[in-house]
């Protein structure tokens, strides 16, 4: 019986004691990091930039843009080495940008609602398909037809989605209130001709819904406006992921 008592004496310490996640977080077993997650409505986001990058440099780096193979990409890094990419500051910040065949991961477009399409995120989490991200807009307030339009649409639902302030966006980051808590970073994209582009001003991310052989549907936010940009874009830019959990 004693040796009984202290065995379980023993599991409890050894449990109490070993770092737990936080509540709304999830850790990625891949690299072991840990992300915020946010609900909203009947969805469960992820409530920062996908940050996951292969330890493979063959993908990572400045090659230009491709619409068929998978690139990886750091804001404002030009290099091959992938622990050196992960010690920047911008990847810190606002994570990987990727290519739509590195978002997609070799998975066939998809515009169901759940989409269904692993991709490059997470064990028990999706890339959103486009239908995934009108369902979040539209629970923000959007209308069914402005959320079938193209371009910049919506009455101020951008402004719900970004992160409040200008220390990450810049001034005035119009309407901005994270209101959803999802918390939109300007992480930039990465331009198909190697070119990195507005970092601070606006944040792109990816659906897993393709409108054409070389083009697929994404979402945009910018400090000009509280609107979100939706419009075919060529598969070859490097853009944020969000990942939606299963």
């Amino acid at each position: 019986m004693k040796k009984t008592i202290i065995s379980l004496f023993a599991l409890v310490f050894i449990y109490s004691c070993t770092p737990q996640d936080a509540p709304n977080t999830f850790r990625d077993s891949r690299d072991g990091k840990v992300y915020k997650t946010v609900t909203i409505g009947e969805q469960v986001w992820m409530a920062e930039n996908l940050a996951y990058l292969p330890d493979d440099p063959g993908v990572v780096g400045p090659a230009i843009g491709s619409e068929t193979e998978p690139h990886f990409y750091v804001y404002g890094y030009y290099g091959t080495n992938v622990a050196a990419a992960k010690a920047t500051t911008d990847y810190i910040t606002y994570g990987v940008l990727y290519n739509w065949p590195a978002a997609m991961n070799g998975a066939a477009s998809s515009n169901a609602n759940p989409s269904s399409v692993q991709g490059i995120c997470p064990e028990g989490w999706h890339l959103p398909s486009d239908n995934e991200w009108k369902q979040l807009e539209m629970y923000l307030g959007m209308t069914q037809e402005a959320a079938d339009d193209i371009a910049w649409r919506g009455t101020g639902q951008g402004g719900k989605l970004k992160k409040a302030g200008i220390s990450h966006w810049k001034s005035p980051n119009e309407g901005a209130t994270n209101e959803s808590g999802f918390t939109a970073l300007p992480g930039g994209c990465r331009l198909p001709s190697s070119t990195f582009y507005s970092v601070g001003s606006e944040g792109y991310w990816w659906s897993s819904t393709a409108e054409g052989t070389s083009v697929a549907s994404y979402r945009g936010l910018a400090y000009i406006h509280g609107d979100v940009g939706r419009t075919p874009c060529t598969k070859g830019y490097g853009f944020s992921v969000r990942c939606v959990q299963d």
